[in-house]
């Protein structure tokens, strides 16, 4: 609570400026009825131009600035609450930036964009409207007692019982719809899970012809955030009526007591009373109003304090999340002369948490600039997990992984990055134009830079074939390019980076062999300086590479040449042989 206390400093102001608005302005809610009972008892019962006219004028006067007061209230609440949701907004984003990928699957993305968005908007609606409530209920609440018995004491005795009754239904709502809320955001989560799937897999969902399947598990999310929502909308909507129901309950059993007690006078007294309360009786009714209504915001606010709890909790559990990929308070630095490009596995593991398997077990090798290292295996050997130790997504459980004999742990963030150029196994591209997707890698990239980047990626042709050519727009995730294209253009902007070690995860998988083998041409004469890492399905990609490694069930199980391999691998030569490369084998 003390952080959120902290990110709402900035706004301290305008908040405490909108409550002391909202105190004024419930102050003269208490004053009005009072003024009402002088204007009937003082100026119309005895028929007083006069008094009628100044107190009429001072309503007025008091009318038109609780008008004042309620426009500067409700223009602070909400630069308040929509300015405090934007800090938090921030907040999150940032601390998701900072987490690693393990950090992320512990959440999950759907969850963290409703927390992102839903339940920062819920208190965002707090601020706008709780607090306000919260201030309003004492107030008005304590007013309207004090001026209900100073009006008739006996008269009051009839709310005093009302109340406790009141509370206890209120307390009970609270317990009732307190877990409510909390399945309402899990529903969301679930929901929005599903969605994300639904369009990014569209392609294969049609495929399968799974439509009606998926549209069956829509559904069901769908009715159960449904349910659970009417559940909470019905108790929601009956308080209204319920508090009506009670004012105007209220106020019926107070006239016919009033009533019953003026009826049972003598003529002249029944006169004299009338005269001298029945001004007194409509504002003793306003303001016995006033303490129900605020009687029927506290059950409201009883609702939206644990929403708003539920919210910040959810928020919290990401803001106070420790990432396990973290950077050293004092990281070293590799001296220019130093800084070599040279990468080694010493004896590295690595477990996905919860697993008992390591996804990576005893990995060694070395690789340096100059070299192309090869990284090959059958699915679920663990090449993806391998490579994505070495820009942290993951942090290694067991063993190091060096860069120019310094343990990458020991570096930052930055100094480790801007060594790195990763390309990953399914290409993402920003929404924007080409160029700004290039100067991703390099902010400040020159058109010469660019188009050389377009050349070596074997992208050039296909982006002056575009309308727009490099400023043509790209939709978001690229979806308005080829699989083929997109990785030319991830690849592009990697070499763009001009790092000193390049990481291709099968990068190459969507291009025909004729592009490929051109590529690969490119990169290794404008990229011959470079510690060039492939992770390849085919072969055929890797057979110039001056280092091939071998990867089964984690482990390394060959390290050497296209044609050591095939000497002296099995699995290597069963993965030629499944490839239909037999020649290869058989020489």
């Amino acid at each position: 609570m003390r952080r959120f206390l902290k990110l709402l400093r900035p706004y301290a102001g305008l908040l405490a400026l909108s409550l002391l608005m909202v105190i004024v302005s419930n102050a003269m809610q208490l004053v009005l009825p009072q003024l009402t009972a002088d204007l009937v008892n003082e100026g119309i019962m005895k028929g007083d131009l006069e008094t009628i006219k100044y107190k009429g004028m001072l309503m007025l006067a008091v009318s038109a600035l609780g008008l004042v007061i309620s426009v500067v209230n409700s223009y602070c609440s909400s630069k308040t609450s929509s300015g405090y949701a934007m800090v938090l907004r921030r907040e999150v984003f940032h601390k998701v930036e900072s987490l690693s990928q393990s950090d992320v699957d512990k959440i999950g993305v759907p969850s963290l964009i409703t927390r992102t968005t839903n339940d920062i908007r819920g208190i965002q609606d707090f601020i706008l409207s709780g607090l306000r409530i919260l201030v309003t209920v004492p107030i008005l609440l304590v007013g309207g007692l004090v001026m209900s018995i100073k009006m008739n004491p006996e008269l009051t005795k009839i709310l005093l019982i009302i109340i406790p009754i009141i509370g206890v239904i209120a307390f009970i709502l609270y317990l009732f719809l307190s877990p409510k809320f909390a399945l309402m955001q899990k529903k969301t989560d679930q929901l929005n899970k599903i969605v994300r799937e639904k369009i990014s897999g569209i392609r294969v969902i049609r495929a399968f012809n799974r439509t009606d399947y998926e549209d069956e598990r829509f559904k069901t999310a769908n009715l159960e955030l449904t349910d659970i929502s009417l559940t909470i909308n019905r108790f929601m909507a009956g308080l209204l009526p319920v508090g009506l129901f009670i004012i105007y309950g209220l106020m019926a059993i107070l006239l016919w007591v009033s009533t019953t007690n003026i009826a049972k006078m003598d003529a002249v007294t029944q006169a004299d009373r009338i005269s001298s309360t029945i001004g007194n009786l409509q504002a003793f009714i306003v303001y016995i109003g006033l303490v129900v209504f605020a009687i029927s915001m506290a059950a409201t606010i009883f609702i939206a304090i644990p929403k708003a709890r539920i919210s910040l909790k959810r928020i919290n559990e990401v803001l106070n999340m420790e990432p396990v990929v973290v950077e050293k308070e004092n990281p070293a630095l590799i001296a220019p002369e130093h800084r070599k490009g040279v990468l080694e596995f010493r004896n590295v593991s690595y477990s996905y948490p919860g697993s008992d398997v390591p996804a990576v077990k005893n990995v060694s090798f070395k690789c340096s600039p100059g070299e192309v290292t090869a990284i090959i295996g059958a699915t679920g050997s663990g090449k993806t997990t391998l490579i994505n130790l070495i820009p942290r997504l993951y942090d290694v459980t067991e063993g190091q992984i060096l860069l120019d004999g310094v343990d990458i742990r020991e570096l930052s963030f930055d100094e480790l990055h801007s060594r790195l150029a990763f390309i990953p196994q399914k290409a993402f591209l920003f929404s924007g134009t080409v160029e700004d997707n290039l100067r991703f890698g390099k902010e400040d990239a020159t058109d010469e830079e660019i188009m050389r980047a377009l050349e070596i990626a074997q992208a050039k042709t296909f982006v002056e074939a575009l309308p727009e050519k490099t400023q043509n727009l790209i939709s978001q995730s690229g979806t308005n390019l080829s699989g083929g294209q997109k990785q030319r253009l991830a690849i592009a902007r990697a070499i763009i980076r001009g790092a000193d070690i390049c990481i291709f995860d099968d990068s190459f998988s969507a291009l025909d062999l004729t592009t490929d083998a051109r590529l690969r041409a490119a990169i290794k004469q404008h990229l011959s300086g470079a510690n060039i890492i492939i992770v390849a399905q085919r072969v055929s990609t890797i057979l110039d590479a001056d280092r091939i490694i071998v990867m089964d069930k984690g482990e390394v199980v060959g390290i050497g040449t296209h044609a050591e391999l095939l000497e002296s691998c099995e699995i290597y030569r069963d993965i030629v042989r499944s490839q239909h490369l037999e020649e290869e084998v058989s020489e």
